[in-house]
């Protein structure tokens, strides 16, 4: 017997699908969290949604995570760490991207808060965050070659 909830019948999925169905590709309920997959097209649109949307008020973005999947395709994931205090309900959005092309719409219009997150996913993975208001390293010298958190990065450094 398992403890999973119906997750279609979940408020925020029903919400979600009723007004762009396709936009989710994938439902994960683990330890308690529901994570929604999304396809990168519809981040932007999907997290204004979230935001300005009464009932969901998801308008706390409380954390933005990289991950490299090397050697696995899609490589990258991005993980939404979202908070709508209204209704005291959590939702993480993950979102995943080629290794030939890891680029996605920034959501700092939407959640300052991702200016930051976005800065250094950006600087440690190398993703890149279109439309981003100041996307540059914040971590690592500006001459920096390469991304150290990549799996596929040399352990010695740059070469």
């Amino acid at each position: 017997m398992t403890d999973t909830p119906d997750l279609e019948n979940n408020p925020t999925v029903a919400k979600i699908r009723a007004w762009r169905p396709e936009a989710i590709s994938e439902l994960i309920f683990f330890r308690g969290e529901l994570t929604l997959v999304v396809r990168r097209e519809f981040l932007r649109t999907l997290a204004e949604f979230l935001a300005a949307d009464s009932y969901l008020a998801f308008t706390y973005l409380s954390d933005v995570t990289g991950v490299d999947r090397f050697p696995i395709e899609p490589r990258f994931e991005l993980n939404y760490h979202l908070l709508s205090m209204s209704r005291r309900d959590t939702l993480r959005l993950r979102v995943r991207l080629p290794g030939e092309s890891p680029v996605i719409e920034s959501v700092v219009p939407v959640w300052p808060t991702a200016n930051w997150h976005e800065r250094e996913i950006f600087d440690l993975f190398g993703m890149r965050f279109e439309g981003h208001p100041d996307l540059r390293r914040m971590l690592m010298p500006d001459d920096w070659e390469g991304y150290p958190l990549r799996k596929d990065y040399p352990v010695e450094g740059p070469r």
